[in-house]
């Protein structure tokens, strides 16, 4: 396509922002390109993390945008002189390599090939306009072939079949639709009825992409009837304007049609190629292309505030799921229920006459107080650290039950808060039970006593024993430091622990809650993308 040095619309003609730039050659106005640009990066930055139904078809569709983008309009606005791509594409067996080698005047590319298979897409140009296209993101899928008979301006692509069996090939072809300038859509006078002709020329007029049309293998003696049935479902359609060229059948053949067969097409292409005509079809293909962003954009946009409804439910969720095993851990501890058993066995074999009975305040007895105490603190360790497994797996449960694999896929990050595993937190609380004691002995005489008695980690089980309901532990702590005092310090200790055990059942949960705190599910995770939406408002 030749420069048009006329050319100042809001397309522009500046010098290039990414670069030195030939002043002679047209680009987009600076702030189109930067709009796009930052859309293309705030696209690429949109992910959506959770499983919903339609999740893979908004990431399909996020792809096909980054496509359309990268291969189309950033091009484009950074290159108007390129030459106009010009994909000829159609159904399986339309005859599309056979009227580019028959426009070419010579095979390149591959015709008549067993189908279903997978070749490269061809794509030739002027051999002047190389330069123009050797940055084109295109080329890593296509051979391409340089012929002085392609008018300079424009470039003939030979796509896949659209309706290949093979999947790679319907990709493909597609790709090279949206990064089209104009489509030159062939299909037979036997298909030209089927869906798939009719499913692109929506898709054109849709988007407003420039097209024509080219009916292949017309019978001679249809030639009125089949044209005249054609226009008049174009015109239904509102699409009478689209160019339409019809191919006469030229019966079973090899090689490149008749030269007068492909002359009209051959010549409206070499009109198509002059530099206003040019400029004027890829400025209408990309205003199109453009105007067709915005509802994309809101499609991914929505689909993102889905996300973020989708994290909200899945918060809530886990919440209620969790107020029951937390309750009922709770009230196990609260009823006495890690005193059963080994703790309570512990403490009696040392009751009565012994260390922990009859002989609590013996002076003499202080060795074997503290090392009856020492052995009844391991067996309570123990228990706490049972009740404290016991709550995080229920909590784990719940969660489990209420969510299944809906988080499978999302990483928890190294930043998480962390619950401390079980046996930890077991220590943690006889430990911190053992300094309140402690601390307390700074400054009450009673609880100094109790130290006294018992020494500083004795203390601790103690208190520790009365909080999880073993009556004597109560009674010795509140004859050393009163009922009142004793009893706060006792009520401290049994808080301390039901805290713990709801905090492991509320573990499950910290996890989702961190695995779901991403700026990808963020309140506001929408926002860059309606945005872009709204700058592009002015382009449109």
């Amino acid at each position: 396509m030749q420069p048009t040095p006329s050319t100042s619309t809001q397309w522009g003609r500046v010098a290039d922002v990414h670069g030195d730039h030939d002043p002679e050659r047209p680009v987009a106005r600076a702030s189109l390109l930067d709009a796009v640009t930052d859309l293309r990066a705030d696209v690429e930055a949109t992910v959506f993390p959770l499983p919903l139904a339609d999740v893979e078809h908004a990431r399909e569709r996020r792809r096909a945008l980054l496509e359309q983008l990268d291969d189309h309009l950033l091009p484009r606005l950074r290159e108007l002189s390129a030459p106009g791509l010009v994909v000829v594409a159609g159904s399986t067996g339309a005859g599309k390599s056979t009227l580019v080698n028959s426009i070419v005047g010579e095979e390149v590319s591959q015709a008549g090939v067993l189908r279903p298979t997978t070749r490269r897409p061809v794509l030739v140009h002027h051999p002047a306009d190389g330069d123009l296209l050797a940055e084109h993101p295109l080329l890593a899928e296509v051979d391409v072939a340089a012929r002085d008979v392609v008018p300079r301006g424009i470039a003939l692509i030979d796509a896949p079949d659209l309706d290949s069996l093979v999947e790679d090939n319907r990709r493909v072809a597609q790709r090279l639709m949206d990064a089209a300038d104009l489509w030159l859509f062939v299909t037979t006078a036997a298909r030209y009825g089927d869906a798939l002709p009719w499913h692109v020329l929506d898709q054109a007029a849709e988007r407003k992409v420039s097209m024509a049309m080219v009916l292949n293998r017309v019978p001679k003696d249809a030639v009125v009837t089949v044209r005249s049935d054609l226009l008049a479902r174009l015109g239904a359609r509102g699409l009478s304007s689209v160019p339409l060229f019809l191919v006469p059948d030229a019966g079973p053949h090899e090689g490149l049609l008749d030269d007068k067969a492909v002359a009209p097409v051959r010549r409206w292409l070499t009109v198509l190629a002059g530099a206003d005509r040019a400029q004027s079809v890829i400025a209408r293909t990309q205003r199109g292309a453009i105007g067709a962003l915005r509802p994309w954009i809101g499609e991914l946009a929505d689909a993102v505030e889905a996300q973020v409804e989708a994290r909200a439910d899945l918060e809530r969720r886990v919440d209620a799921c969790l107020e029951k095993p937390g309750a009922a851990a709770a009230a196990s501890v609260q009823r006495g229920g890690v005193a059963e058993g080994p703790v309570r066995s512990a403490w009696s074999s040392r009751a009565g006459s012994g260390p922990l009975g009859r002989g609590w305040t013996s002076r003499r007895g202080h060795a074997a107080r503290v090392e009856a105490l020492e052995h009844v603190g391991s067996e309570l360790e123990g228990a706490a650290r049972v009740a404290l497994v016991a709550a995080r797996r229920s909590g784990a449960r719940a969660v489990d039950a209420a969510v299944g694999d809906e988080l499978d896929d999302l990483p928890v990050p190294e930043t998480a808060p962390v619950v401390p595993a079980p046996d930890v937190d077991a220590v943690a609380w006889l430990a911190d039970t053992a300094a309140a004691v402690e601390h307390e002995a700074a400054r009450s005489r009673g609880a100094a006593r109790l130290v006294r008695l018992a020494g500083a980690r004795g203390a601790g089980v103690v208190v520790a024993g009365a909080a999880v309901g073993l009556g004597a532990a109560r009674v010795h702590v509140e004859q050393a430091m009163g009922s009142q005092a004793g009893s706060e310090l006792v009520q401290q200790a049994a808080d301390d622990l039901v805290t713990r055990v709801r905090a492991q059942v509320l573990a499950a949960g910290a996890s989702v809650r961190a695995a779901l705190d991403t700026p990808d599910l963020a309140a506001d995770a929408a926002a860059r993308l309606q945005l872009r939406r709204a700058v592009l408002k002015e382009w449109t």
